[in-house]
């Protein structure tokens, strides 16, 4: 039976994010140093081949498509957009502690969000709706190895609804460049729907020394505990 490869890959590093703010509908760009990360990481790992490019809106997305498949032009899907962050957007966790919506936001209520922005379950019904009908598509076309190119939260939230092993999400937050391989297979698909994780992307080749190979730092300390919602952008960069 035929399985269909879907390639879960975070954009680069982007303008706000290094410094720890909740960047969502903001359309930036990469930084410069982000921009020399992929390019780096392009040169010394391999990132899946990909019959289809699929990204959000963003243009950090997009920039990253761009960088990691210059070859395709890439399809746009809305769905993939980031947590609509409302009056959280451009502040950080230490800006908002004393918040009581933002507690009430982070505690994973399903009716609690940023104000003006998205509930928990709201979001997370837009993501999931957007990776039902992107699989159906592939399924139905036939289209083989898919590079989906998104954000941290959306790529969480479909690790955490639709990847075999289960897992919570704060245990699928992945650095900037990086992600995810899933296999759909249709029988499973269609009485589960479930995708085997497969491994992480990019792959670091055989014979590379061990320096390169913890440049690729999958070791991210989490306090679960900080993480029963969404995750806070300063975990990124410990």
């Amino acid at each position: 039976m035929k399985t269909f490869k879907i390639h879960l890959i975070r954009h680069g590093l982007s303008e706000g994010s290094t410094e720890g703010k909740y960047i969502g509908q903001t359309d930036v760009m990469l930084t410069d140093e982000g921009i020399k990360q992929l390019k780096d990481l392009k040169s010394r790992a391999i990132y899946p081949r990909a019959d289809v490019v699929i990204t959000s809106p963003m243009n950090r997305c997009i920039e990253t498509a761009k960088i990691l498949y210059p070859d395709s032009k890439p399809l746009i899907l809305d769905g993939l957009n980031e947590y609509d962050f409302g009056e959280f957007e451009n502040q950080t966790a230490d800006e908002l502690r004393t918040d009581p919506a933002f507690t009430e936001w982070l505690s994973g209520k399903a009716d609690a969000g940023a104000p003006y922005g998205e509930t928990n379950e709201a979001f997370q019904k837009r993501v999931c709706s957007c990776f039902f009908e992107l699989v159906s598509g592939l399924i139905k076309t036939g289209v083989g190895d898919t590079a989906v190119i998104t954000h941290g939260g959306v790529i969480m939230t479909i690790m955490q609804m639709f990847a075999l092993p289960e897992r919570p999400m704060h245990e699928w937050l992945t650095p900037s460049g990086c992600g995810y391989t899933l296999v759909v297979t249709p029988s499973i698909w269609s009485n589960t729907g479930k995708c085997e994780a497969l491994y992480e992307v990019p792959t670091v080749p055989d014979g590379d020394d061990e320096e390169e190979e913890d440049e690729v730092n999958w070791d991210i300390p989490i306090d679960p505990a900080e993480f029963e919602g969404f995750y806070t952008p300063e975990e990124d960069n410990q």
